[in-house]
């Protein structure tokens, strides 16, 4: 069990590095939000498919599962929905406030997990578990803190992210349900045609073209698909099958730290002595919660 829950974490912490490229492939990516989160779910689909065939036969957990009952169903397309609705209201948000805001008000995560799972799930937290998840979003803070602006301006921008952590929240809880019965792969084959379907809904009805002019725009979605989507996000959906949602979200935090140092190396953007103790700060948070997080 020990083995099992260590390697979760190892793939929890890649996943959260994978995903912390989203927001700059989002910004280069010569579509708008709706379209861009729209081709990263359909070009993830033959992707999932791939890897369910690939897979090693161990069972029949090996192999994407047929879902049996309207109630399973009806789970696997909610998260698909909160996926698509989580992606789409932070692609918005990215380009309508600040990067630093959209990056800080989406990972108020946490508290909508933990207050999610109490009042649905009656999930036990404990005093320790709490006390990390406030060290680690202190930790955001004063990562982001830095650059942080609220004003009139970026008003809906910054309403938005505080959306997109309520949907990413709901995500995280339907897909914990969901890993209690189903592999990854077989979630994420029922699920991510529903993501494609709605941001398909939305980018007809608001963003205009559906149209890639250039192989680079290409390249950007396929990275996006690839990378943030299969591999990031297949990574966190499996880890959340052997370790609490609560903690998984705080585990996230890492986020930042990572999309900050990608872009001291690709954008010059230096990390100060602030950001630094953000990043340390963050990390402790993350240890001290994981220490009181109640093993499966």
């Amino acid at each position: 069990m020990l083995r099992t829950e260590r390697a979760a974490t190892l793939a929890l912490l890649v996943g959260a590095v994978a995903t912390a490229f989203a927001p700059i492939l989002v910004r280069v990516s010569e579509l708008g939000p709706s379209p861009t989160a729209f081709y990263r779910f359909l070009l993830a689909i033959p992707l999932y498919w791939a890897l369910a065939l690939a897979v090693p036969g161990r069972g029949r957990r090996a192999r994407p599962e047929k879902p049996e009952g309207a109630r399973v169903y009806l789970l696997m397309a909610m998260a698909g929905a909160f996926l698509a609705g989580d992606m789409s209201a932070w692609h918005y948000s990215i380009h309508m406030t600040t990067v630093a805001n959209a990056s800080l008000l989406l990972n108020v995560t946490p508290v909508f997990v933990v207050l999610g799972g109490w009042l649905l799930f009656r999930t036990r937290v404990t005093g320790t578990f709490m006390f990390g998840l406030a060290a680690a979003m202190a930790g955001v803070v004063v990562l982001s803190g830095a650059s942080l602006a609220l004003s009139r301006t970026h008003l809906l921008g910054d309403l938005l992210g505080v959306v997109t952590a309520m949907f990413y929240a709901a995500y995280q809880l339907t897909i914990e349900r969901l890993r209690q019965r189903f592999s990854t792969i077989t979630i994420m084959i029922y699920a991510v045609p529903v993501s494609a379907m709605v941001t398909l809904t939305l980018a007809i009805l608001g963003d205009g073209t559906l149209v890639v002019t250039t192989p680079a725009g290409w390249a950007v979605l396929v990275a996006l698909a690839v990378g943030p989507q299969v591999l990031g996000q297949g990574l966190i959906a499996w880890a959340l099958a052997h370790l609490p949602a609560s903690f998984v979200s705080v585990s996230l935090l890492v986020q930042p730290m990572v999309a900050a140092t990608v872009a001291w190396f690709l954008f010059d953007e230096r990390i100060g002595v602030q950001q630094a103790i953000g990043a340390i700060v963050v990390l402790t948070g993350i240890i001290t919660a994981r220490r009181g997080t109640a093993r499966r």
